[in-house]
């Protein structure tokens, strides 16, 4: 006998949990996914050509805010629950809706969605949404590519566009990313490795990324997305932790898994942070992981044209998933603005038009940073309307993607890079060049 299920997401770990437990199973039907955390994803199917034999018609996907009514609906038995980033509070809220409508709640165990490489995979995963997983990614490639290995790096999903078409997407020049019309939230997390030099894969279905990538690699790196768990097996799971806030490793969901499992822990930020804070952060990773070797690293930045901050009024311009669902109430843009001298930060919320508006609405966390959100054609006008209406003399933006290649900015720019820094020793090339050596002649 089957049972019905219903499989909460947003566009990413969903689909892969579909993909590797459910899409084969027979004893299981699959009535839906649910979608949150990002615009406009609902009201879509996922396709029959990725679903497979058993879904011909596909799978439609419903807003989570309809629950209980799916649950009714649907006769569904069990709630898989299949995205990241939230609160265990806020984890637990969404278990008890389901439970008080009559159906089961379930996380699927980390062994049931962990695709097995041929070749040695690093993951690069966090606490958070925010704490530099991706310098820390471009870090880790550097330091595997001075060692001769080939790497490929394998980026979390974001498929926000048509799926099928998405199924498996190779990023190696700017002409790809056009190509496959990505988010500015895609662009944030490619931009960076190609101008590289090096090619990133990503999709929706992780079984067949994993055959391309492998293909082209002696390592492939798992770049990981919000706090999520990586979806391939890891030789190498390196956690990075926020010290700006410390005991979220503790606090969300599945940040705090990640923090058990790592194999190596960094403290991101300690240049910004405060000693306590930074003290707070490491006894959280020690009560939870004595495993692993804690490393602390700064983000230093980097910014062309900085003497133009000083004195001035100020927007500042971050990204999007770190400030929003992140909960950070600022990012590097911020620090910049205050370490160079700006007179003023302008507070974007009055100036907010369409989207971006209705983001502050939701967000109420932010005031005093834009955050660069670019889902869509109409969001992107939204953002450029926000930043024209705002009443500054210079646009801070810190985003990892150059925002000037896709939103036209009417006022003077400067923009923010960051990096990661790992201070004393071991350095994270000491460890990778213990753990892999140098690459043998091909």
């Amino acid at each position: 006998m089957s049972r019905n299920v219903l499989i909460l997401g947003a566009a990413g770990r969903d689909f892969h949990d579909f993909n590797t437990v459910f899409r084969n199973d027979a004893e299981a039907r699959v009535v839906g996914f649910t979608a949150t955390q990002i615009p406009d994803i609902a009201d879509r199917r996922y396709p029959a050509a990725l679903a497979g034999p058993l879904y011909p018609s596909g799978i439609p996907i419903f807003e989570e805010a309809e629950l209980e009514s799916l649950i009714g609906r649907f006769e569904v038995d069990e709630v898989v629950f299949s995205y990241s980033d939230v609160s265990h509070t806020q984890l637990m809220h969404v278990a008890s809706r389901a439970l008080a409508a009559g159906a089961g709640f379930r996380l699927l165990a980390p062994r049931e969605t962990m695709l097995k490489a041929s070749v040695p995979v690093v993951s690069i995963c966090a606490a958070r949404t925010g704490c530099g997983k991706s310098p820390a990614s471009r870090r880790v490639a550097r330091a595997l590519s001075d060692l001769g290995h080939r790497v490929v790096i394998v980026r979390h999903p974001m498929p926000y566009g048509d799926l099928a078409r998405q199924a498996v997407q190779r990023f190696e020049t700017w002409e790809d990313l056009d190509k496959h019309e990505v988010t500015f939230e895609e662009r944030e997390e490619y931009e960076p490795h190609i101008d590289e030099g090096r090619v990133v894969f990503a999709g929706v279905d992780y079984g067949r990324i994993l055959e391309a990538a492998q293909a082209e690699a002696d390592i492939v790196i798992w770049d990981g997305g919000n706090n999520d768990l990586p979806f391939f097996a890891p030789d190498l799971h390196i956690v990075i932790v926020d010290a700006h806030r410390p005991s979220h490793s503790a606090l969300y969901h599945p940040g705090e898994a990640n923090v058990r499992r790592a194999d190596v822990l960094i403290i991101n930020k300690i240049d910004t942070a405060s000693l306590e804070q930074v003290e707070e952060a490491r006894a959280t990773c020690f009560a939870l992981n004595k495993r692993a070797p804690v490393l602390e690293a700064a983000s230093p930045l980097t910014i062309d044209g900085g003497a133009a901050i000083r004195g001035a009024r100020v927007l500042v311009v971050e990204d999007g998933p770190t400030v929003t669902h992140g909960e950070m109430p600022f990012g590097a843009g911020w620090v910049a603005a205050r370490r160079y001298g700006a007179a003023e930060i302008v507070d974007p919320r009055p100036w907010a038009v369409g989207s971006i508006k209705a983001t502050f609405e939701r967000y109420t966390h932010l005031s005093a940073v834009l955050p660069a959100m670019g889902y869509g054609d109409i969001q992107i006008g939204d953002l450029a309307a926000t930043i024209a209406a705002a009443p500054a003399d210079l646009v801070v933006f810190a985003t990892p993607m150059d925002l000037q290649r896709k939103v036209a900015i009417d006022k003077p720019s400067v923009r923010v890079k960051y990096d990661l820094q790992v201070i004393g020793e071991p350095t994270l090339e000491q460890l990778l060049a213990d753990k892999f050596g140098p690459a043998r002649e091909r």
